[in-house]
């Protein structure tokens, strides 16, 4: 039998569904030991940044987690169990620990749980526009053929003063780098991306991809749209167990390792490899990664889905 001591994170989901299928509450002792192998996690993922940020330093791969997704490192902490599942209250800490949005507590404020109808009052229309990007996601053919050309098409035309992540060196020259661009078929169909694209470099998409047309566009084979996913996760707050938030943020920096490597910064010095998406071997690294981070993204895709479903949200 697994000691309280040695639960993990990982074990959220399970031992959530059976807490609620026995219609009981989880113990204090059971539910802090997750809660505490939760936030170890989260150290081990957030300390660094929070290092550099004190000391005023950039890192041009992690930093995306926390810049591009408006997230702290102190939300990440918070654990959740997810929706269902009611939480023994032994002492004041444990009411203080709870005493947050979206949160209930009922028999004289010794149990907590997910406050789901207040959740869905203030959040429900939303979710549904994240139901339905995620199921027509999952359900549509990958792409992988685009060789992550919009980080090339970032720097496309610029000059050095331009550029973004310039302590960081261009791998090729400039225009070297601006050739890459203009010999390839450029295929983004990730919004966020392509807003990012300068603006000689923007007609040379094959799509004028637009926030409205997301559903209709985003495909599981991009890089941004498996990185999304945990945006999305974060944005569905306590309805996401914390589990599936840390492994959604454990993709998204294993893809944009990936983003930065093909791209046509030199990170090198900073402990990354290179990906030469400008030659065949480049090419076929890129597109063997991309698959398997495809399938974990689709994985997560429908794991928040199930989140959604069980709380009555479903895609439009």
């Amino acid at each position: 039998m697994t000691s309280t001591a040695s639960l993990t994170a990982d074990s959220t989901d399970s031992l959530s569904a059976a807490c609620a299928a026995a219609g009981a509450a989880m113990s204090a002792p059971r539910w802090r030991a997750l809660r505490d192998d939760h936030a170890t996690k989260i150290a081990e993922r957030t300390d660094a940044h929070i290092a550099r940020r004190l000391k005023g330093e950039k890192h041009p791969v992690e930093d995306f987690l926390f810049t591009y997704y408006p997230f702290k490192a102190g939300q990440l902490a918070k654990w959740n169990p997810g929706p269902g599942v009611q939480l023994e209250l032994a002492d004041e800490a444990d009411q203080t620990y709870f005493d947050r949005r979206w949160y209930t507590r009922s028999h004289a404020g010794t149990i907590a749980e997910v406050d789901v109808e207040s959740w869905l009052d203030d959040r429900g229309d939303g979710a549904k526009f994240i139901a339905s990007l995620l199921q027509s996601t999952l359900r549509r053919e990958a792409n992988f053929g685009c060789f992550g050309i919009h980080e090339w098409a970032m720097v496309y035309k610029l000059t050095e003063e331009q550029r973004r992540h310039q302590q960081v060196p261009l791998r090729l020259s400039h225009a070297a780098t601006d050739a890459v661009v203009e010999s390839h078929r450029i295929q983004c169909s990730h919004h966020d991306a392509f807003r990012f694209f300068t603006e000689p470099a923007r007609p040379r998409n094959t799509l004028q991809p637009t926030r409205e047309s997301m559903v209709a566009n985003e495909q599981p084979g991009c890089l941004h749209a498996g990185m999304d996913l945990y945006k999305w996760a974060m944005k569905i707050g306590p309805i996401a167990p914390s589990d599936l938030v840390v492994d959604c943020f454990d993709l998204t920096l294993d893809i944009r390792t990936l983003d930065m490597e093909a791209s046509p910064y030199d990170l090198r010095d900073w402990g990354y490899g290179v990906v030469a998406i400008e030659t065949a071997a480049g090419k076929a690294e890129y597109m063997d990664r991309q698959r398997v981070f495809s399938a974990r993204a689709q994985a997560l895709r429908q794991r928040l889905l199930d989140a959604l479903a069980y709380v009555g949200v479903h895609a439009k």
